[in-house]
């Protein structure tokens, strides 16, 4: 029964995760790798349904399907984190106006847009950076190595359109 028990939370943790994966992936317009993934989701699905349908009467088998879909959802979430497909764009707002920030984060390979704002105290320099999801972390400390008070704010962008910075990233 150990085998059985372990196999289906096997099965059922590969399956939801398959599933977590192919949900973020069509989110972010990866339509045809997130058709492929469903194919092979599928199969894992039919085995893994297959198996505790047959023991039905068997309540841990149910509790162990339970237990593998939620470090299914875990587990697909944790390798999309990983793998940190796509861009960000992130917003950047300093009090400091004449502030090198943004040459600065050019010399470290990130795409920024630069104005001034007004904000409720005065004269605001705002920022647009878009990066590789991959490089938030490095980003945010480029950031906040300038001006540890900077606000800022990340929003995960779906598609993008021309721009120097775009096509040299895509080489």
């Amino acid at each position: 029964m150990l085998t059985i028990l372990a196999s289906i939370l096997a099965i059922q943790i590969v399956y939801v995760s398959c599933f977590t994966l192919r949900m973020l992936l069509t989110l972010k317009g990866e339509t045809y790798t997130a058709a492929a993934l469903s194919m092979l989701e599928i199969i894992i699905y039919v085995i893994g349904l297959n198996l505790v349908l047959k023991y039905l009467d068997q309540p841990a088998c149910l509790i162990v399907y339970a237990v593998g879909y939620g470090l299914g959802v875990l587990t697909g979430s944790w390798i999309e984190e990983r793998l940190a497909l796509g861009y960000i764009s992130v917003k950047v707002i300093t009090d400091e106006v004449h502030n090198y920030m943004a040459a600065f984060l050019r010399r470290q390979g990130f795409g920024v847009t630069s104005w001034i704002g007004w904000g409720r105290d005065g004269e605001r320099l705002m920022l647009e950076v878009l990066a590789k999801r991959k490089s938030e972390k490095y980003l945010y400390d480029c950031i906040l190595a300038v001006d540890p008070k900077a606000f800022v704010v990340t929003m995960e962008s779906k598609r993008l359109n021309g721009g120097f910075w775009l096509k040299s990233t895509r080489r």
